[in-house]
């Protein structure tokens, strides 16, 4: 990996997150909230979004300056058309050694068999409850879980490994935990709780919303016994827990309580074509007009590389110190650039 590039902190560019839409089909209250996201917000015309042949060549260059591991996200992913094509120009790729998706689920089990197809080699489905009141409340739409689950089904069906992702808000979603632990415990998918996070400026983050990743392994631990594993790989975000009675493991992704700044490698990529060197970044670079300009590849490659040598992103580390850089800025939203 003679190409691989570090930042001002020595963390190496290991990770891209594309985003390949700002659309979704769900209004969540933690990311695009309804009462703001409504007819009157502007989304990104066709044109003004990177093709999928812009998108893998930009990869490609990423993948030059160490690279390995692609996620596409959203908005929602699937509801950009014929995504599969995308990811079978990625899967052609080979330095990249993870290639993977992540949905809110609603649109899988109509489009998972053509994704593993095309290459995906794995995908992470968000479902935040089980309860469908709740659940319905939580997607701005109404929506029950059932869909959800059918998709994960339909990827099981197909052997493609799965990972749930569950936002915990406190007073909101927290009294199903155990029952989404009870519901994939032995199912042979990961399940992971995610502690409720500031990205954005649209989703009335308060930290009393937030539920600890402690308390709630102590919660589930009296239930569920569970013991910690060691990480799979260095820079792994979520902390893993493997249940004593061997059925499978669950996660912690802890941004707010236990910041991972120190390990990050992971660059974003919008739709539009802005390179992000952190979730909680309140702007990013663009690549899309230097791109669309007939800048060479070698030109982007210098470009990118400026950028990561100079990156110096660790809000979360940050987040209550009155010298964040960000303090007070108004920051990307999570629906612009992934999760």
């Amino acid at each position: 990996m003679g190409n691989q590039v570090n930042d001002l902190l020595g963390r190496p560019l290991r990770d891209l997150r594309i985003s390949v839409t700002d659309r979704c089909n769900f209004r969540c209250t933690y990311c695009m909230p309804s009462e703001i996201f409504g007819e009157k917000y502007h989304f990104l015309n066709r044109e003004e979004v990177l093709s999928y042949e812009e998108i893998k060549r930009l990869t490609e260059i990423f993948i030059h300056l160490g690279v390995r591991k692609v996620r596409i996200t959203g908005g929602e992913p699937l509801v950009r058309r014929d995504i599969d094509k995308l990811i079978a120009q990625l899967s052609n790729i080979e330095e990249i050694e993870d290639l993977t998706l992540t949905t809110n689920g609603y649109l899988l089990a109509e489009q998972v068999e053509k994704l593993q197809k095309a290459g995906l080699r794995r995908i992470t489905v968000s479902l935040d409850s089980l309860d469908e009141d709740i659940f319905a409340k939580m997607n701005g739409k109404g929506y029950k879980p059932d869909v959800v689950l059918n998709g994960i089904k339909a990827a099981e069906d197909l052997g493609l490994p799965v990972k749930v992702n569950a936002v915990i808000e406190r007073g909101v979603n927290d009294n199903g935990v155990l029952d989404l632990v009870k519901y994939f415990k032995g199912s042979g998918h990961i399940l992971r709780f995610i502690e409720f996070m500031d990205v954005g400026n649209v989703n009335g983050w308060a930290r009393d919303q937030v539920v600890p990743s402690k308390e709630l392994c102590e919660s589930i631990n009296k239930i569920f016994p569970i013991e910690p594993v060691d990480a799979n790989y260095v820079g792994e975000v979520a902390e893993r827990w493997k249940f004593l009675d061997g059925d499978g493991e669950i996660g912690f992704i802890s941004s707010i309580t236990q910041p991972f700044c120190q390990s990050c490698t992971r660059a974003r990529l919008s739709p539009e074509g802005f390179f992000f060197t952190c979730l909680f970044a309140n702007s990013g670079i663009d690549l899309k007009t230097p791109l669309r300009a007939g800048e060479s590849n070698t030109e982007l490659l210098t470009r990118i590389r400026n950028i990561w040598e100079n990156r110096t992103d660790r809000y979360s580390e940050l987040r209550n110190s009155p010298n964040s850089p960000t303090a007070g800025q108004r920051k990307i939203e999570m629906f612009q650039i992934g999760g």
